[in-house]
């Protein structure tokens, strides 16, 4: 994307963030099989996503190109500032990056954790599902592998210091000026009927060095399911890994629940075991393969984006109502 572009997307990132604040309530989807592709995408920027997407399809590209584009702009963008380098660092104050992506079609995936100083991880992980025999990467080897496939570096030598005097004052953590744990996670069912996920973080703010998230773990951050759906997640990381709340809510609608059904009947689910009850700080969007969408958060108002029938908007859920 040219700098001209991505400086319009930018503007645009910031119209649709305001715009956001007034985002229409979640309305079930036309439960008929809608006519090219559909998209959902986690957060207001998601919108963004998903219009990189949908030029990306319009270009001729395949499903996961635009799955990868989408993403690629908000790691451009650094939205919110919990994507890409302009994330929120860590305890040690730089950041490490998580990504993953899935292809309906052909099964396949591939994820990078903990990853330091690359642009863009999606495309990392996309590497690694194109070009290794393995799924996952994370840390030293997983930036390696990234510079051996020609990906866009940014210059870490200051990091050995960073880690340095964090050791040096007994790893007593800097405080992030904000603390937060937004992920961009984009689903996509194409004109095809075949479907595609990916997302991308730096993860929480003030985390310790070499903590991995939800994100790029499959069946927690992602699950696609290319006979019945996909499934993405935000929010605290270590309260969706616990639960594989993705691959649940897919198996959920394969049993028949609508994805809006799946999404709530997840919250419920961990709610009813966890300690910390509903108070979680997690939500779910989910997308099925006859295009229907749905989303559901456990105890905060979560607007997130949708795209189909040729345009795109940010619609919101709720809390789900507590039992």
């Amino acid at each position: 994307m040219s700098s001209a572009k991505l400086l319009l997307f930018a503007l645009a990132a910031h119209a649709s963030l305001l715009a956001s604040c007034a985002s229409a309530p979640m309305i079930e989807s036309d439960p008929s099989r809608p006519q090219g592709p559909v998209m959902i995408a986690t957060w207001p920027f998601g919108r963004l996503a998903v219009d990189a997407a949908a030029e990306s399809l319009d270009a001729g590209e395949s499903g996961l190109d635009g799955i990868e584009a989408g993403i690629r702009l908000i790691e451009s963008l650094g939205s919110d500032g919990s994507v890409g380098l302009a994330g929120r660092p860590n305890a040690a104050g730089y950041p490490q990056l998580d990504a993953c992506i899935m292809d309906g079609p052909s099964r396949g995936a591939g994820s990078v954790g903990g990853m330091e100083g690359i642009v863009h991880p999606i495309t990392a992980a996309r590497r690694v599902m194109d070009s290794s025999r393995h799924v996952m990467l994370v840390g030293e080897g997983a930036r390696w592998f990234a510079l051996e496939h020609g990906l866009e570096t940014v210059d870490v030598s200051d990091l050995d210091a960073k880690k340095t005097a964090w050791v040096e004052r007994e790893r007593d953590p800097e405080e992030p000026a904000e603390k937060g744990h937004d992920t961009i996670t984009l689903l996509m069912l194409d004109g095809n009927g075949d479907l595609y996920g990916g997302c991308s973080t730096s993860g929480a703010g003030g985390k310790l060095p070499g903590r991995v998230g939800d994100s790029p773990i499959l069946g927690a951050g992602l699950f696609v399911d290319n006979e019945v759906g996909a499934a993405g997640a935000t929010g605290v990381g270590e309260n969706v890994m616990r639960y594989s709340a993705t691959t649940v809510i897919v198996e959920m609608m394969r049993q028949g629940m609508t994805p809006k059904e799946a999404c709530e009947a997840m919250v419920h689910r961990i709610a009813a075991v966890d300690p910390l009850g509903y108070e979680l700080d997690v939500c779910f969007i989910a997308l099925d393969k006859q295009g229907r969408w749905g989303a559901a958060a456990s105890n905060q108002r979560f607007p997130f984006a949708v795209g189909e029938a040729g345009r795109s908007q940010v619609v919101h859920v709720d809390a789900v109502p507590r039992r």
